[in-house]
């Protein structure tokens, strides 16, 4: 019998371990569920399905493996040896979704990088009505004073006595409470909230999916089906109790923007088991996840939040201003985030009626244009997610939307920490920077098929065609094999064209990656990737020093002091045998080896 996760990679590892173990040919159950809940594997195994059922299921990851395999094995290999052969130190590693999404980084960082910011202005009146005050806008921005000044003259805007109220309009606007959480939202949210890395967000959700307090992390949904929505609803006072909040009116009618069975595939979206936590007992992270999850649960019970928006049109010599406020109504969903979200409200507008003569001033203000934001990993998240809004081919674009964007909710995470360990990205103060080492590969490989999300999108579009049994393992194969090919062919020129770029890039990054002078030989230590290693290791100097000593990561400070003094400053943060954290200096002695100096009581 089966009982891995209910999705495909899960299905690839019970099946590979079965062929290696030669069972392939016995008979096959499977259990397919994607809930911990008691009543839920019982149900599971009172219904298990035929395991030959799955088999094109298993056939979709193996091809997928493969096909990741040749294409990261025989691309990081060809870059890598026509960057080493042109100056570069180190690899360069390629593959299907990391490139496309380091390219991702590279075009916003370089559009940052290049956007020159422009002046603009904007028209405003203030208007006085005998019930008080509101402010109005000009819709369209002027490039200069002076073509903001000559529409003013043209339409004698300064001459004109009073101002006339043309139009005044009360909507009732309703906003539902937000989706539940598929795993990418909840590491974008996590990340603008908490600033956790996706990495960390999914290792926090995975422990309390262990603890069996949390429905399935890795979910690429934001719908539950009636079951979930049924005992959600039937312990949703043990919710409000733990939460601390009441909702006075609950809404238990099954709400399609939530409950819908049919956009439920593998795994349902993020919410809370039945199974309550202490949350005493939990960490402080664990915590912060579990209540980000249970108060985004919590709001489908609610009511939406409504509110009257009111427009107001008023002319001065018929050009326009246009004026918004907003009334709240009804809070509902909105009380349960009274600590955590404070609404930007529009201002409350006077009350005023169609034809009512108003006096006015006007107001010139300057603004600049701004660049787009560097991504976070929440907003990289999201942008690998939707990255097919972005295209101009529509195919693309309709494949992208089909396969939620490159990765799948699972990698994503992982891709950016890979990134993060090849030394292409760097993140400072939560924004994502692109290395010297990234922006070098992707000038490179700008006009190649890798860098381009497109590719990656029409490969799972395939894959879900072995699945449904419309398309073959050998077919999808062949097409990466002569994709490999043609780069094989294609790339040495890309690399002779920028030829003296790749020199320039590999003299600077030698130069910055020197930490100082080897105490045993006198050649330079250098960044060797996982350690610190002398330059002359031809001649035979084998010394290194580590990055890592007693789970602390070494400063490149720490290193060069080692090289320079034998002796660092007081290091906190070490980890014993045990576990416990100390401080100590870091001295090298007379055989070149690393000792802890600890300070005296």
């Amino acid at each position: 019998m089966i009982a891995t996760d209910s999705d495909r990679e899960g299905e690839a590892i019970a099946c590979l371990i079965i062929n290696l173990s030669g069972n392939s040919r016995k008979t096959i159950k499977r259990l397919w569920i994607n809930s911990l809940e008691t009543s839920e594997i019982k149900k599971g195994f009172q219904n298990l399905k035929d395991g030959q059922a799955f088999y094109s299921t298993y056939k979709e990851a193996e091809t997928r493996q493969i096909a990741d395999w040749l294409v990261g094995i025989n691309l990081t290999r060809l870059y890598t040896l026509y960057m080493q052969k042109n100056g570069m130190r180190g690899v360069f590693s390629v593959g299907r979704v990391q490139t496309p999404t380091l390219f991702l980084i590279y075009q916003r960082n370089e559009e940052i990088k290049h956007f020159v910011s422009k002046p603009f202005y904007e028209l405003y009146a203030t208007f006085t009505h005998s019930n008080g005050k509101y402010k109005g806008k000009y819709k369209e921005r002027f490039d200069t004073l002076e073509n903001l000044d000559g529409f003013k003259e043209t339409n004698q805007l300064e001459q004109a006595e009073n101002a006339e109220v043309t139009n005044v309009k009360v909507e009732e606007k309703r906003q539902y409470a937000p989706k539940l959480f598929s795993l990418s939202d909840l590491q974008s949210f996590a990340n603008k909230r908490f600033k956790y890395s996706a990495d960390k967000t999914l290792s926090i959700a995975q422990k309390l999916y262990e603890k069996k307090v949390l429905s399935y992390p890795r979910s690429d949904t934001n719908y539950i089906g009636i079951p979930e929505f049924d005992y959600l609803k039937s312990n949703l006072s043990r919710y409000l109790e733990l939460a601390g909040v009441g909702i006075s009116e609950p809404q238990l009618n099954e709400n399609k923007r939530y409950v819908d069975g049919s956009k439920v595939q593998e795994h349902y979206a993020i919410i809370p088991t039945k199974t309550l936590p202490k949350l005493s007992d939990v960490t402080k992270d664990e915590k912060n996840i579990y209540l980000l999850v249970l108060y985004r649960t919590l709001a489908i019970f609610e009511k939406p939040y409504i509110y009257d928006e009111t427009t107001i049109d008023t002319a001065i010599n018929q050009v326009l201003f246009q004026s918004k406020g907003k009334t709240e109504k009804e809070r509902g969903w909105k009380r349960l985030y009274k600590q955590e979200e404070k609404d930007k409200d529009d201002p409350l507008l006077p009350e005023v009626t169609v034809n009512d003569s108003v006096a006015f001033a006007l107001e010139t203000k300057e603004g600049k244009t701004q660049p787009p934001n560097y991504y976070t990993e929440g907003t990289l998240l999201t942008a690998m997610k939707h990255v097919g809004r972005a295209m101009d081919d529509k195919d693309s674009k309709d494949i992208l939307k089909e396969t939620e964007g490159i990765g799948t909710e699972a990698t994503r995470a992982s891709i950016i920490e890979t990134l993060k360990k090849q030394d292409y990205i760097t993140i400072s103060k939560s924004k994502i920077y692109v290395t010297e080492k990234g922006e070098l590969l992707c000038r490179i490989i700008a006009e190649d098929e890798i860098a381009n999300a497109g590719m990656t999108a029409q490969w799972e579009c395939y894959l879900k065609k072995i699945r449904s049994q419309q398309g073959t393992q050998e077919a999808f194969l062949g097409s990466i094999e002569r994709f490999v090919q043609h780069l094989i062919e294609k790339v040495p020129q890309n690399f002779q064209d920028k030829k003296e770029n790749i020199a320039d890039v590999a003299g600077h990054m030698e130069q910055e990656n020197v930490m100082g002078t080897c105490p045993k030989c006198q050649n330079s230590v250098v960044d060797k990737g996982k350690v610190y290693g002398c330059s002359g290791y031809k001649d035979g100097c084998k010394f290194t020093l580590p990055k890592r000593w007693s789970q602390k990561a070494l400063t490149k400070k720490n290193v060069q002091d080692l090289l320079s003094k034998r002796e660092t400053s007081l290091i906190k943060g070490f980890k014993s045998k045990k576990g416990s954290n100390f401080s100590a200096k870091l001295t090298l002695n007379d055989e070149m080896k690393l000792a802890f100096e600890f300070p005296k009581k």
